[in-house]
């Protein structure tokens, strides 16, 4: 299960195999949790950082045998070591792909002064020219950031009522909640979209192929960053060699280029992204781990209780609630 995919990803693994995996694709990861709570089996997911805990806690992962993961030492040690991803030392999470959640907007329709605060969300003057995802990560951390939150692990009951105010209102704005970069990317080609709270891909695809969209990561309030992964799901019904050479594909020095180059992702890999040019990493926010942490929310892992109230209250939310 997962939301990225695509042969440059895992070529070693073809190569090994003869063929790809396949997959199955879930809109967030709450409707993963569920479907694998009820019965669907797999070998490996991809989820993101906070909902490694609940996984982990709902028994549907298995701990990693990092003997088979010969680049476990080149990972980013300060993601890679969080304790929330580990159970009885043991560790059950790979971090493979990071990046932000930030203003991204049509350079046609809006200019850099237009978007200097994540307030430009709930402005009425852009009713019905907005998107942001369906998903819950994402949209609290839009929340929280703009009501003066950065770190939603330690959010009161007040802070968490407030950012669930604003994207009340900011839900009045949006067209519609975009599924995945694609489904974003032709919301915005055409201005029919302007402003969206979007990952990094649909900046560097998009400018990539020459269409007007900037994003801004240094608004007022900052912007969000996380961290998603691979985890091996208990009793899969596949090759447990199969799963670390997937794995394995994933850490080669060779996805994470394609990663930064073609997604305008970070990638897990330390090493790989050490050896990089970092003039081109600047050029897309990624010089550094520490814009992981730098004026952002970072998407930690939150309290289970308070994670299960953001599930509950952006589904009343969308339903206008």
């Amino acid at each position: 299960m997962g939301r990225i995919r695509g042969p440059e990803f895992f070529s070693a693994y073809t190569d090994k195999h003869g063929t790809a995996p396949t997959f199955a694709f879930f809109g967030d990861e709450e409707e993963a949790f569920q479907k694998l709570r009820s019965g669907f089996r797999a070998d490996a997911a991809h989820p993101c950082s906070q909902s490694v805990p609940k996984w982990i806690e709902a028994g549907l992962l298995e701990p990693l045998d990092t003997s088979r993961i010969p680049r476990w030492t080149e990972l980013e040690a300060s993601v890679r070591d969080i304790p929330a991803f580990q159970k009885d030392g043991k560790p059950y999470f790979v971090p493979v792909d990071w990046g932000n959640t930030a203003i991204t907007y049509h350079t046609d329709h809006l200019k850099d002064a237009d978007v200097t605060s994540l307030q430009a969300f709930a402005d009425p003057k852009h009713a019905g020219r907005i998107s942001i995802g369906d998903n819950v990560d994402d949209a609290y951390a839009l929340g929280f950031l703009a009501t003066g939150v950065k770190d939603w692990t330690q959010a009161t009951d007040a802070e968490f009522q407030a950012a669930s105010a604003f994207l009340r209102q900011v839900h009045g704005n949006v067209r519609t909640y975009w599924a995945d970069g694609a489904s974003l990317a032709q919301l915005m080609q055409s201005g029919e979209v302007y402003l969206s709270w979007a990952w990094n891909e649909t900046f560097s695809t998009m400018t990539y192929e020459g269409h007007p969209i900037a994003m801004k990561r240094d608004t007022d309030e900052g912007a969000s960053s996380w961290v998603c992964g691979y985890s091996k799901l208990a009793n899969g019904p596949g090759s447990d060699d199969k799963f670390y050479d997937f794995i394995n594909a994933w850490l080669d020095p060779k996805t994470a280029n394609y990663l930064v180059s073609a997604w305008g992702y970070g990638h897990g890999n330390a090493k790989a992204m050490a050896e990089m040019d970092t003039a081109d990493l600047a050029a897309v926010g990624l010089d550094s781990t520490e814009n992981l942490r730098a004026n952002t929310l970072w998407q930690a892992p939150v309290p289970v209780a308070l994670r299960e109230k953001m599930i509950a209250e952006f589904e009343l939310i969308k339903a206008g609630f």
